[in-house]
Protein backbone atom coordinates (compact mmCIF):
# COMPACT_ATOMS: atom_id res chain seq x y z
CA UNK A 1 0.00 0.00 0.00
CA UNK A 2 1.29 3.47 -0.94
CA UNK A 3 -1.67 6.29 -0.43
CA UNK A 4 0.79 8.45 1.35
CA UNK A 5 3.39 10.47 -0.42
CA UNK A 6 4.36 13.05 1.90
CA UNK A 7 1.83 15.59 2.39
CA UNK A 8 -0.33 14.14 0.33
CA UNK A 9 -3.10 11.29 0.17
CA UNK A 10 -4.34 9.64 -3.04
CA UNK A 11 -7.92 7.97 -2.94
CA UNK A 12 -9.59 5.41 -5.24
CA UNK A 13 -13.21 4.45 -4.54
CA UNK A 14 -14.78 1.62 -6.65
CA UNK A 15 -18.62 1.12 -5.98
CA UNK A 16 -21.17 -0.83 -8.03
CA UNK A 17 -24.33 0.30 -9.48
CA UNK A 18 -27.67 -1.18 -11.07
CA UNK A 19 -27.16 -0.47 -14.72
CA UNK A 20 -30.85 0.62 -14.72
CA UNK A 21 -29.74 3.10 -12.69
CA UNK A 22 -26.53 4.12 -14.82
CA UNK A 23 -28.71 6.96 -16.54
CA UNK A 24 -29.54 8.48 -14.02
CA UNK A 25 -25.98 8.78 -12.32
CA UNK A 26 -24.87 10.46 -15.56
CA UNK A 27 -27.88 12.77 -15.70
CA UNK A 28 -27.27 13.97 -12.20
CA UNK A 29 -23.59 14.64 -12.87
CA UNK A 30 -24.12 17.01 -15.82
CA UNK A 31 -26.86 19.02 -13.85
CA UNK A 32 -23.78 19.24 -11.26
CA UNK A 33 -21.47 20.42 -14.03
CA UNK A 34 -24.41 22.40 -14.83
CA UNK A 35 -24.65 24.25 -11.85
CA UNK A 36 -21.35 25.01 -10.43
CA UNK A 37 -22.81 27.00 -7.05
CA UNK A 38 -23.81 23.14 -6.13
CA UNK A 39 -20.60 22.35 -5.85
CA UNK A 40 -19.53 25.26 -3.72
CA UNK A 41 -18.94 23.48 -0.29
CA UNK A 42 -16.71 21.80 -2.33
CA UNK A 43 -14.93 23.96 -4.53
CA UNK A 44 -14.26 25.71 -1.04
CA UNK A 45 -11.94 22.94 0.00
CA UNK A 46 -8.68 24.00 -0.17
CA UNK A 47 -6.98 21.14 1.39
CA UNK A 48 -8.50 18.90 -1.88
CA UNK A 49 -5.81 18.45 -4.74
CA UNK A 50 -7.92 16.98 -7.46
CA UNK A 51 -11.05 14.73 -7.27
CA UNK A 52 -13.40 13.00 -9.93
CA UNK A 53 -16.48 10.35 -10.23
CA UNK A 54 -16.20 8.56 -13.60
CA UNK A 55 -18.72 6.24 -14.32
CA UNK A 56 -17.42 2.64 -15.83
CA UNK A 57 -20.11 0.48 -17.79
CA UNK A 58 -19.63 -3.31 -17.30
CA UNK A 59 -18.78 -3.99 -20.53
CA UNK A 60 -15.95 -1.09 -20.76
CA UNK A 61 -13.37 -3.05 -18.64
CA UNK A 62 -10.09 -3.44 -20.48
CA UNK A 63 -9.30 -6.95 -21.08
CA UNK A 64 -5.64 -7.13 -19.18
CA UNK A 65 -4.80 -11.09 -20.15
CA UNK A 66 -7.90 -11.91 -17.30
CA UNK A 67 -10.33 -12.49 -20.27
CA UNK A 68 -13.40 -10.34 -20.99
CA UNK A 69 -15.48 -9.93 -17.63
CA UNK A 70 -18.65 -10.72 -17.76
CA UNK A 71 -20.55 -8.48 -14.97
CA UNK A 72 -24.10 -7.63 -13.53
CA UNK A 73 -23.29 -4.20 -12.52
CA UNK A 74 -21.60 -1.17 -13.85
CA UNK A 75 -19.21 0.73 -11.73
CA UNK A 76 -18.60 4.48 -10.57
CA UNK A 77 -14.70 5.06 -9.61
CA UNK A 78 -14.18 8.02 -7.74
CA UNK A 79 -10.46 9.46 -7.39
CA UNK A 80 -8.91 12.32 -5.48
CA UNK A 81 -5.96 13.68 -4.05
CA UNK A 82 -5.41 15.60 -1.04
CA UNK A 83 -3.64 16.80 2.31
CA UNK A 84 -4.15 15.54 5.81
CA UNK A 85 -4.93 12.18 7.13
CA UNK A 86 -8.02 9.93 5.41
CA UNK A 87 -10.41 10.84 8.62
CA UNK A 88 -9.98 14.70 7.84
CA UNK A 89 -10.57 14.43 4.66
CA UNK A 90 -13.86 12.55 5.05
CA UNK A 91 -14.94 14.86 7.89
CA UNK A 92 -14.61 17.85 5.66
CA UNK A 93 -16.49 16.22 2.68
CA UNK A 94 -19.64 15.16 5.11
CA UNK A 95 -19.56 18.62 6.55
CA UNK A 96 -18.78 20.66 3.15
CA UNK A 97 -21.42 19.33 0.82
CA UNK A 98 -23.60 16.66 2.64
CA UNK A 99 -26.41 16.54 0.00
CA UNK A 100 -23.78 16.55 -2.81
CA UNK A 101 -22.14 13.72 -1.88
CA UNK A 102 -25.55 11.81 -1.53
CA UNK A 103 -26.13 13.11 -5.33
CA UNK A 104 -22.95 11.78 -6.43
CA UNK A 105 -23.14 8.53 -4.90
CA UNK A 106 -26.98 8.21 -4.85
CA UNK A 107 -26.85 4.98 -7.50
CA UNK A 108 -24.27 2.90 -5.80
CA UNK A 109 -25.43 0.18 -4.25
CA UNK A 110 -25.94 0.61 -0.49
CA UNK A 111 -24.83 3.87 -0.18
CA UNK A 112 -26.08 4.62 3.52
CA UNK A 113 -25.92 8.43 3.02
CA UNK A 114 -23.16 10.92 4.01
CA UNK A 115 -25.17 11.71 7.62
CA UNK A 116 -24.26 10.14 10.26
CA UNK A 117 -20.66 9.83 9.03
CA UNK A 118 -19.51 6.61 10.65
CA UNK A 119 -22.05 4.45 8.16
CA UNK A 120 -20.05 6.54 5.39
CA UNK A 121 -16.91 5.81 6.25
CA UNK A 122 -17.51 2.39 6.83
CA UNK A 123 -19.06 2.68 3.00
CA UNK A 124 -15.81 4.47 1.87
CA UNK A 125 -13.40 1.75 3.79
CA UNK A 126 -15.24 -1.14 2.28
CA UNK A 127 -14.91 0.04 -1.34
CA UNK A 128 -11.21 1.60 -1.27
CA UNK A 129 -8.60 0.52 -3.59
CA UNK A 130 -5.38 0.74 -1.54
CA UNK A 131 -2.86 2.66 -4.34
CA UNK A 132 -0.46 0.31 -5.18
CA UNK A 133 1.94 3.28 -6.78
CA UNK A 134 1.68 6.88 -5.73
CA UNK A 135 3.90 9.68 -7.18
CA UNK A 136 4.54 13.00 -6.21
CA UNK A 137 5.96 15.65 -7.64
CA UNK A 138 6.30 17.65 -4.27
CA UNK A 139 5.31 15.38 -1.36
CA UNK A 140 6.86 17.62 1.50
CA UNK A 141 4.27 20.87 -0.02
CA UNK A 142 0.52 20.69 0.48
CA UNK A 143 -1.43 22.93 -2.16
CA UNK A 144 -1.61 26.15 0.29
CA UNK A 145 2.36 25.24 0.42
CA UNK A 146 2.82 25.99 -2.89
CA UNK A 147 -0.09 28.91 -3.82
CA UNK A 148 1.87 31.05 -1.23
CA UNK A 149 5.29 30.11 -2.47
CA UNK A 150 3.78 31.39 -6.36
CA UNK A 151 2.59 34.86 -4.75
CA UNK A 152 5.99 34.81 -2.64
CA UNK A 153 8.55 34.03 -6.49
CA UNK A 154 6.26 36.95 -7.68
CA UNK A 155 6.68 39.47 -5.06
CA UNK A 156 10.41 39.02 -5.46
CA UNK A 157 10.53 39.10 -9.23
CA UNK A 158 9.05 42.16 -8.41
CA UNK A 159 11.17 43.72 -6.03
CA UNK A 160 14.03 42.56 -9.06
CA UNK A 161 12.60 45.37 -11.26
CA UNK A 162 12.65 47.32 -8.65
CA UNK A 163 15.91 47.26 -7.62
CA UNK A 164 17.39 48.34 -10.90
CA UNK A 165 15.71 51.68 -10.15
CA UNK A 166 15.37 52.97 -7.03
CA UNK A 167 18.37 53.58 -3.95
CA UNK A 168 18.65 51.98 -1.04
CA UNK A 169 16.05 53.89 1.06
CA UNK A 170 13.40 53.83 -1.35
CA UNK A 171 14.31 49.84 -2.44
CA UNK A 172 14.00 49.26 1.45
CA UNK A 173 10.40 50.86 1.67
CA UNK A 174 8.67 48.81 -1.38
CA UNK A 175 10.33 45.71 0.46
CA UNK A 176 9.01 46.71 3.34
CA UNK A 177 5.24 47.59 1.21
CA UNK A 178 5.71 44.30 -0.52
CA UNK A 179 6.26 42.10 2.65
CA UNK A 180 3.48 43.70 4.36
CA UNK A 181 0.95 42.81 1.72
CA UNK A 182 -1.92 40.85 2.61
CA UNK A 183 -3.18 37.99 0.35
CA UNK A 184 -5.78 35.87 0.78
CA UNK A 185 -6.21 36.88 4.58
CA UNK A 186 -2.81 36.82 5.73
CA UNK A 187 0.60 38.77 5.19
CA UNK A 188 2.98 37.73 2.46
CA UNK A 189 6.22 37.26 5.08
CA UNK A 190 3.93 34.28 6.52
CA UNK A 191 3.34 32.53 3.60
CA UNK A 192 6.23 30.14 3.53
CA UNK A 193 4.82 26.64 4.61
CA UNK A 194 6.53 24.25 6.48
CA UNK A 195 8.12 21.72 3.93
CA UNK A 196 7.57 18.03 5.29
CA UNK A 197 5.12 15.33 5.86
CA UNK A 198 2.17 15.67 7.03
CA UNK A 199 0.44 14.73 11.01
CA UNK A 200 0.66 10.89 12.01
CA UNK A 201 -2.22 9.15 10.81
CA UNK A 202 -1.07 6.01 12.71
CA UNK A 203 2.14 5.54 15.06
CA UNK A 204 1.91 1.27 14.52
CA UNK A 205 2.80 2.47 10.80
CA UNK A 206 5.25 5.51 11.10
CA UNK A 207 7.76 3.03 13.05
CA UNK A 208 7.82 0.82 10.65
CA UNK A 209 8.11 3.12 7.76
CA UNK A 210 11.41 4.15 9.55
CA UNK A 211 12.21 0.20 10.45
CA UNK A 212 12.45 -0.38 7.13
CA UNK A 213 13.89 2.51 5.81
CA UNK A 214 16.76 2.14 8.41
CA UNK A 215 16.92 -1.59 6.92
CA UNK A 216 17.20 -0.66 3.64
CA UNK A 217 19.76 2.00 4.24
CA UNK A 218 22.07 -0.62 6.20
CA UNK A 219 22.01 -3.72 4.05
CA UNK A 220 22.86 -2.37 0.34
CA UNK A 221 20.93 -5.97 -1.09
CA UNK A 222 17.85 -4.89 1.43
CA UNK A 223 16.22 -3.61 -1.43
CA UNK A 224 16.38 -6.76 -3.72
CA UNK A 225 15.57 -9.21 -0.90
CA UNK A 226 12.10 -6.72 -0.44
CA UNK A 227 11.28 -6.84 -4.05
Amino acid sequence: MSNVAGKAYGMNVVTPMRPRLTWLQRAIFMASRALPSFLGGLLGLSIIHFARWVLIKRNQWPDLGQGKQKLQNDYMLFCSNFNGTWDQYIDAFSDGIPSGLDFFWYSSTRYPHSIPITPFKNYIRANQIDTDYYYNATPGAAQRDIKAALRIRRAILELAKLHKDLDPADFQKAYIEILSKKLNGGLLQNGLGYQGYAPVASNDTDNADKHRNAYVRDQPDAAHTLL
